[in-house]
C-alpha cells in the first residue's frame, strides 16, 4: 500500500520591520497541492507504543510459537540464537574462549529500557526486508521469545498488551528522566 498525503512548505522573510505573515511573504497561503489524510490513513501511521503500553493493539504472544516465528524471520540477520548473526546481537553471548573485556553488548536484556519499546521496534521496523509486514499476534510471539532468551521471563509468561508493560527490563534504573527547565544548568 502506498499513500501519498502531501505537504507543506512554509518560507517566511526576515526582517525587522515586517510582521513576517503569510500575507507578508509573497507566497501564497497553499500551494494548491496534497489534501488533507482520511482517518483510516491517520490510524494506518498511528502505530507508536508508548512505554506505559499505550497503543499496544489486542493480541498476545508464547515464548513457544515466538522462537519458531525469530528462527523464521530473524535468525537468518540476528543468528539462531539472538547472536552470531551479521547484524546487531539480541542476546549476550558470552565466549568464555575468548579474551573478554569489560564492555557489554548493547542488547534488549542489558541496555533497552522498556519491554514495549521491543514490540514497538518489532512492528515498526522488522524484518528489515519486509518492515511492518508482520501481524500484532506474530510481534508478540517474537516479542516473548526476545524477552525469555534474555532472561527476562519465564518460558510459561503469555505476553499482552496489560502484560508487557509490567514487565521489569533490568536497564531500565540506568535511565534517569531529563527533568531540567530549559538553560544552562545541567546535573
Amino acid at each position: 500500500m502506498s499513500v501519498v498525503i502531501g505537504c507543506a512548505l512554509v518560507i517566511t522573510a526576515c526582517s525587522p520591520d515586517r510582521d513576517n505573515g503569510p500575507e507578508d511573504s509573497g507566497w501564497p497561503e497553499q500551494f494548491g497541492f496534497g489534501r488533507a489524510a482520511s482517518p483510516e490513513e491517520i490510524a494506518a501511521w498511528d502505530i507508536d507504543v508508548r512505554p506505559d503500553g499505550q497503543g499496544l493493539p489486542e493480541g498476545s504472544g508464547n515464548v513457544a510459537a515466538g522462537g519458531v516465528l525469530y528462527r523464521s524471520q530473524c535468525a537468518r540477520c540476528h543468528g539462531a540464537s539472538g547472536w552470531g548473526g551479521p547484524y546487531m546481537a539480541l542476546v549476550e553471548h558470552v565466549d568464555t574462549s575468548a579474551v573478554q573485556n569489560d564492555r557489554t553488548e548493547k542488547t534488549i536484556g542489558s541496555y533497552w529500557p522498556y519491554a514495549t519499546t521491543l514490540y514497538d521496534y518489532i512492528h515498526r521496523a522488522m524484518p528489515y526486508d519486509s518492515a511492518g509486514s508482520l501481524s500484532p499476534a506474530e510481534v508478540y510471539h517474537i516479542t516473548a521469545w526476545l524477552l525469555y532468551a534474555n532472561h527476562i521471563i519465564d518460558s510459561t509468561t503469555v505476553v499482552t498488551a496489560e502484560t508487557l508493560p509490567r514487565i521489569a527490563m533490568p536497564a531500565q534504573p540506568l535511565f534517569v528522566p531529563d527533568d531540567r527547565s530549559g538553560g544552562p544548568e545541567v546535573r
